[in-house]
């Protein structure tokens, strides 16, 4: 099978574009020469990528499996080609990083932008996911760096920083546990919970407090995302639970949080990498200022 990352690169650009014109334009070639690159993709891999009519071009099955994983491949070879021909010329390179929604949003873009005083080159990819999804990132070697919540208890991943996030209840301003002396797992389970998904180092977290205290906890509604959860609550349909870094509640105004007085609702956060694997240059430049930054 005889494949060239110019097929590829074309592929891409028409399963992207849906046009051959607009993408023999993105790559400045002409639109046979796209054809023929296509064709010859098609006839290498035995399989038809694209139905073709006289007005439209849309992906087949195949075509549609095939994108995300040779879109992927382009954007990763284009990047290491890139930091090849800036070497030399101040360009500083690509940082990796998954990241739990919460450090996405609140912790890495000021931890970004200081860190680029120093290094004004350097160039940062971040995923946000949730827990689980960032350590099989980490462990793949999809991403340099993951910021994690809940224990990173696997050996295929080194802890390179921990620290705690404490959770907090969020309610509307007009809610009674606005004026509750104090928020006890006990009062909580008198208002409906709207839970996140299980999946998420924040449902682990919550659980495992209201576990602590002798309590189950049953949700009345779930969340895969905190700004979900937050829009359900702002709706009345229930209390939930953030960590108290989560931005989502500056969304909504009519929203307030309190911490919650119990132990157990706190969320260890950790700075992970692929064990066994150095970590280049720059993410270990940037691992150290993360750790200088927070204190550690």
């Amino acid at each position: 099978m005889d494949v060239s990352f110019r097929q590829i690169k074309a592929f891409v650009a028409v399963a992207r574009l849906n046009s051959f014109t607009r993408a023999a334009a993105l790559l400045h070639v002409a639109q046979p020469t796209l054809t023929v690159q296509i064709r010859k993709l098609e006839e290498a891999l035995s399989v038809r990528l694209f139905e073709r009519t006289s007005r439209s071009v849309t992906l087949t099955q195949t075509g549609r499996d095939l994108l995300p994983v040779l879109a992927r491949l382009v954007q990763d070879l284009d990047g290491v080609i890139g930091d090849v021909r800036n070497q030399g010329t101040g360009y500083q390179g690509l940082v990796r990083i998954a990241a739990l929604p919460t450090a996405a949003a609140g912790l890495l873009p000021r931890a970004i932008k200081s860190f680029r005083t120093a290094h004004p080159g350097a160039d940062f990819r971040i995923r946000d996911v949730i827990a689980r999804r960032i350590l099989s990132l980490v462990e793949a070697e999809e991403v340099d760096l993951g910021i994690t919540g809940g224990p990173a208890n696997t050996g295929n991943v080194d802890v390179l920083l921990a620290f705690e996030d404490s959770m907090h209840v969020v309610f509307p301003h007009t809610h009674p546990l606005a004026e509750a002396q104090a928020v006890t797992p006990d009062l909580l389970l008198l208002y409906p919970l709207i839970m996140m998904d299980p999946d998420t180092s924040v449902r682990a977290v919550v659980e495992a407090g209201f576990h602590a205290a002798g309590l189950i906890p049953t949700a009345a509604g779930e969340a895969t995302y905190m700004m979900t959860a937050a829009g359900m609550v702002q709706a009345g349909l229930g209390i939930t639970f953030l960590p108290s870094s989560a931005k989502e509640i500056d969304a909504f105004p009519n929203l307030r949080s309190r911490p919650i007085e119990a132990v157990g609702f706190v969320r260890q956060i950790s700075l992970v990498k692929k064990s066994g694997r150095p970590l280049p240059s720059l993410p270990a430049m940037f691992a150290r200022h993360l750790r200088e930054m927070i204190g550690a």
